[in-house]
């Protein structure tokens, strides 16, 4: 669940090449979830191979769905991202449920669990025991710190973003070479006997709950709806970067779990919150978990504060159809969204307290933002219906429509796994999203009179 905005200024515009298109889609997918979610994607499949097929398949998706927004966003340029293609080539409610779910779900979910996986790691850190609750108040002690400095308009410049992502990346190559080269394998003669007592149908529906968490770790490709208009030869550098860089975030993901897999074992990956520290820890004991807890620590928080101003987009377009609260497009003196960052925060806060489970979260966001996704891709048949002459040039999927269309299957079997398999959590959040139902009707009505 990441998104990394970028300069929209001319002179910067020029400058983007395809390293740069590179980099911003890997820094954009690239997040705290690949420290967590592994443990995950173990309780739904128990062998190695389902385990690392999880991931392979999941990033196939992530590069489909890169694919279509690639096309959407050079196609329309106007700010708003997902919620100008829904309303453009469906319907107004349509958009409007999509920035209703990503205020009240998928924002503000993702923010709870992000949050979640910080307080994780930091009591790993510091050695003390943890529970849910207390990681809950933790994370939530931390959206509170990050809301009241982004409305203040303290915001990290792109240097601390560099030396967050730098952070990340540290530790994860330090996760794997020391894994690969220290850490003793796991011997798990029992995974493979606890994968075949369950039956085809089974074995498909853990797969697709295994895809869920893989989603979550794999967010951030949608970051092309920004970069399109800023990479010189989009056409040419655009597809380039995003195929590189989704298949280098595919290559790190795999390693990873590989090595989460190869040290601790099916089992035991899926009995341990923190696997990353796990692993460090088999390999230079409590100094190693130290050092990994750290560098996921100090980046998710980078990662966090960086996130609660993205969603703000949606909202000023929302607000400028007379579709939403004008007040949270506002902005404060130190030109900062602060309505909008308060109630985001707040709402994250309510959500990590509330639930207090990261894969309970996990479940709830995904469940709607996955139908999103797939109406989205939807979207791509609609304009090139009403394609002009002067569309001629914008970027076009490749492989569409089997590319198109395997998103939308993915997305079809995703939400399925989650009503077959966490049908109170989905339904809590698919309840929320109807919600927005008579709400838009409400908005509507007041904006035509």
């Amino acid at each position: 669940m990441s998104a990394k905005s970028t300069s929209s200024d001319s002179d910067l515009a020029r400058r983007l090449g395809l390293f740069d298109a590179t980099m911003i889609v890997m820094g954009g997918i690239i997040g705290a979830g690949i420290f967590t979610n592994p443990y995950v994607v173990a309780q739904q499949v128990h062998t190695s191979s389902l385990i690392l097929g999880a991931w392979a398949v999941g990033g196939l998706i992530a590069l489909a769905g890169a694919f279509i927004y690639a096309e959407l966003s050079s196609q329309v340029t106007a700010s708003g991202g997902q919620y100008v293609y829904l309303r453009d080539a469906m319907h107004p409610l349509v958009a409007f449920l999509y920035g209703w779910s990503l205020l009240f779900v998928i924002q503000t979910g993702g923010m709870a669990a992000v949050a979640l996986i910080f307080a994780n790691h930091l009591f790993e850190l510091i050695g003390a025991p943890s529970s849910e609750f207390s990681a809950a108040l933790l994370g939530s002690a931390a959206l509170v710190l990050l809301t009241v400095i982004n409305c203040i308009g303290v915001r990290a410049g792109s240097v601390t973003q560099n030396v967050f992502m730098i952070l990340k990346l540290i530790a994860i190559a330090t996760l794997v070479i020391l894994g690969l080269l220290i850490a003793s394998p796991a011997h798990n003669p029992t995974a493979t006997t606890i994968s075949s007592t369950g039956t085809t149908w089974q074995l498909l529906i853990a797969f697709g709950a295994a895809l869920i968490p893989t989603q979550f770790a794999y967010g951030g490709w949608q970051t092309a709806c920004f970069v399109a208009g800023e990479v010189r030869e989009p056409r040419k550098n655009l597809p380039r970067g995003l195929l590189l860089g989704v298949i280098g975030v595919i290559v790190v993901y795999l390693s990873v779990n590989y090595v989460c897999v190869h040290v601790l074992g099916a089992d035991a990956l899926a009995q341990t919150k923190t696997p990353a520290t796990a692993v460090m820890r088999l390999a230079l004991g409590s100094k190693g978990a130290r050092f990994i807890a750290a560098g996921i620590a100090i980046s998710t928080i980078g990662f966090l504060s960086q996130s609660m101003l993205t969603a703000p987009r949606v909202y000023f377009a929302m607000a400028e159809d007379g579709l939403f609260f004008k007040q949270l497009a506002s902005v404060n003196r130190a030109r900062v969204p602060a309505l909008a960052i308060a109630l985001q925060g707040g709402l994250a806060i309510v959500i990590a307290l509330v639930a207090s489970r990261y894969e309970q979260i996990l479940n709830y966001v995904v469940s709607v933002d996955v139908i999103f996704f797939g109406l989205t891709a939807v979207c791509v048949f609609v304009f090139r219906k009403r394609r002009r002459d002067s569309d001629a040039g914008s970027f076009q999927i490749p492989g569409h429509p089997f590319t198109t269309l395997f998103f939308i299957a993915a997305c079809c079997v995703i939400t399925f796994s989650l009503l077959y398999k966490f049908p109170l959590n989905s339904g809590i959040s698919f309840g929320i999203m109807l919600l927005g139902v008579p709400a838009y009707f409400i908005w509507a009505r007041g904006y035509r009179r």
